[in-house]
């Protein structure tokens, strides 16, 4: 209602100035590529992203050959979280190389001449199609080409996520570690080596991707504890054993696990239960170094963006300014508050917003956090002293 026009009475006018609430981006939905030649064509069509929401129900679906069953079981063994699937098919070839190399260039995939995304490019496509953003990626029992472990780490970019992936079928601690020296990306983290389960339908032992179980187990401790705690050192259900013995002391970093997990690598130890153990991504910036500080990256910048959108192309007054920063610094204190951030700050840079560049409509709001690290090496400093014997004889006497 115009404040100009002519009008005898009251008039009750609606302001809708002030900080807005922010709601926290997702962090708990998986996305994965897997194959299933026997798996029902309606439910899982060939490169397309599919929703599921109740994961467990979908195993009946998956068939019995491939990846996909046996993944979604690993997951569905951690949590119940929603998991985006892309199916694609196995790869054709003259021998086991050249079908392994075809599988992977299927599980890559690419744009097709259609405009059609393919293997894991299809997940680009999932907030559009499903309205849902997966940032827990993975290719489970997929992942051993380089090739495919570098489009998860781009992929984990673009989505702003992180993905998982094994060490390329390295057989040794040597080759795990020397595989590593490929990859410098913080969104992906490398795991080694696998882990074993229960397949009943064979009625034996066999290997399980250590990648479907991180991930699910990731879905789980988003959505339970919170994305600052890394997978490190939380009991893995669904699991029966270590596919290659690693040896792992708790007071001593001379041990296989030690290695691994100095080289950047996640490896796998049984200690009250099987675990995760490592905290490291393969990041080249020490800022990125932990799981815990890529998610508070992802999660902090989606969550304050997404969050401010009521702000675009609104009236640029001094007013909204106060808005959009008491906004920003409201779930600031609210990730502090949680335990997610160690400390959390918005403010307004008068040399930066100059008066060309507000005139322009551009406005510039700073803010940094700190993101809690793992605590990864507790020291314990013990020491020998005499100083008890001083009250020796009144402790006899009494």
């Amino acid at each position: 209602m115009s404040l100009t026009s002519y009008h005898h009475g009251i008039r009750v006018l609606e302001e809708t100035g002030g900080a807005r609430a922010i709601a926290t981006a997702s962090a708990s939905v998986i996305g994965m590529a897997a194959v299933a030649d026997d798996a029902d064509a309606t439910t899982f069509p060939l490169n397309t992203p599919v929703l599921l929401t109740r994961v467990a129900d979908a195993i009946g679906k998956a068939g019995e050959a491939g990846t996909l069953a046996a993944s979604l079981e690993a997951i569905s063994n951690q949590a119940s979280p929603l998991c985006v699937v892309v199916r694609v098919a196995e790869g054709e070839g003259e021998d086991a190389e050249a079908i392994a190399a075809a599988t992977a260039a299927n599980v890559i995939g690419t744009v097709t001449p259609e405009g059609q995304r393919t293997g894991l490019q299809a997940l680009l496509t999932a907030q559009a199609a499903l309205g849902v953003r997966p940032r827990i990626l993975g290719a489970p029992g997929l992942d051993s080409s380089q090739a495919v472990a570098t489009a998860l780490a781009t992929l984990g970019g673009k989505l702003r996520g992180m993905a998982y992936a094994g060490t390329g079928g390295s057989q040794t601690l040597a080759a795990a570690v020397a595989y590593r020296e490929n990859f410098a990306a913080r969104e992906l983290m490398l795991i080694h080596p696998d882990f074993q389960r229960f397949d009943t339908a064979s009625a034996a032992t066999v290997d399980a991707p250590a990648t479907a179980y991180a991930l699910g187990l990731r879905a789980a401790i988003n959505t339970q504890t919170g994305w600052h705690k890394t997978i490190s050192n939380v009991a893995v259900n669904g699991v029966t054993g270590i596919s290659k013995p690693i040896h792992w002391d708790l007071q001593s970093s001379a041990t296989d696990a030690g290695l691994l997990n100095e080289a950047g690598i996640t490896t796998l130890i049984r200690s009250n239960g099987y675990k995760f153990w490592g905290s490291r991504t393969c990041s080249d910036d020490p800022n990125f170094i932990f799981e815990s500080a890529v998610w508070a990256r992802h999660i902090v910048a989606d969550t304050i963006a997404e969050g401010l959108e009521w702000a675009a192309d609104k009236t640029l007054h001094p007013s909204i300014v106060k808005d959009i920063l008491e906004t920003i610094n409201a779930k600031g204190r609210e990730f502090v508050t949680a335990g997610h951030l160690l400390g959390f700050s918005a403010w307004y840079d008068e040399q930066v917003n100059s008066t060309d560049r507000l005139k322009a409509g551009k406005l510039a709001i700073d803010f940094d956090y700190t993101p809690v690290p793992p605590l990864e090496d507790l020291a314990l400093r013990q020491r020998i002293t005499d100083r008890y014997f001083s009250d020796f004889a009144a402790r006899v006497a009494n």
